[in-house]
């Protein structure tokens, strides 16, 4: 893997949402005002089937309170438990919305699970840029690259930034270890080969994470790591864990896990960009399958 050489260091603001205990980031440059958002959040209330954006406009307020100029609105990966604002905060600040070109296969995975009277298309163009496999960008003036991480989904990319590594759900905090891997196109082994990838970055490397869980024993929520502390410490996957026990300890952590809560709304907005889907009559509407793939333990 050839990575970039870092100019300047980005300015990280993060942005804690308790329902789906989803971090959002906004990534600036303090030199040039021009920023990014990783992993934006929708608010979704199931019960009403009601959507909202109080957590994004707090991403949106502190833009311009800034005076930041919005370049890009990344994502990680199709999330599965929280649905994404991208389409929300382009609309309000600019930017492209950008994630890996994987996310075809995301979308014809779930193409047919999701059809209707909207036909969707399975090209990525919901997306304004799809980043090629470890291929760089600017944010600024900082060099940035999207990294290829698959295992968790097959679409996962995490964000080098500066001296600042966003690794989505490829990795958590040391104390709760590593991201499930039985969704479609999930690997164990993919996600192992693709954290040791990222080991090879500088130790003193920053890491922020998508989500916590408040593991037993700790008592605040915490995002922030380094590549360092991951390799020493990480329960699943620190660097003395061989790639078969991963494999075992994974696939029998996951055979017992429930569906995510919000995974059918989720799917159907974030493989359109953060667009929730219409009907004939131009109304907003969410399918949902029954006995369906998310119906069973392939995708649980």
């Amino acid at each position: 893997m050839k990575t970039l050489s870092q100019k300047n260091n980005p300015h990280v603001q993060a942005f804690f949402d308790q329902t789906t205990n989803t971090i959002s980031y906004v990534v600036s440059d303090v030199e040039t005002k021009q920023c990014a958002v990783i992993d934006s959040v929708m608010d979704y209330e199931p019960y009403g089937a009601t959507i909202s954006f109080e957590s994004a406009q707090k991403i949106v307020d502190h833009i311009k309170s800034n005076d930041y100029i919005l370049e890009w609105i990344l994502e990680t990966h199709v999330h599965a438990d929280h649905i994404s604002a991208a389409k929300y905060i382009q609309e309000k600040c600019g930017g492209k919305i950008g994630i890996s070109n994987h996310i075809t296969e995301v979308q014809n995975v779930f193409g047919d699970v999701f059809s209707d009277d909207e036909v969707l298309l399975r090209d990525g163009s919901q997306f304004d840029v799809l980043f090629n496999d470890d291929e760089t960008f600017m944010i600024g003036s900082i060099n940035a690259q999207a990294l290829y991480v698959p295992g968790h989904t097959p679409a996962d990319v995490a964000y080098y930034i500066g001296d600042v590594l966003f690794v989505g759900d490829t990795m958590f905090m040391p104390d709760y270890g590593s991201a499930r891997c039985d969704f479609p196109g999930g690997s164990p082994e993919k996600l192992y080969d693709s954290v040791f990838k990222l080991f090879a970055l500088p130790e003193m490397t920053r890491v922020f994470v998508c989500h916590d869980y408040l593991p037993e024993g700790r008592k605040e929520y915490i995002f922030e790591t380094t590549l360092g502390d991951e390799k020493t410490n990480n329960i699943h996957l620190r660097n003395s864990v061989l790639k078969e026990d991963f494999i075992a300890l994974r696939s029998a952590r996951d055979a017992t896990l429930g569906m995510p809560k919000l995974i059918i709304p989720a799917i159907q907005v974030n493989i359109r960009g953060g667009v929730v889907p219409k009907n004939s009559g131009g109304k907003m509407k969410l399918i949902i399958p029954i006995n369906s793939i998310f119906s069973k333990k392939v995708y649980s």
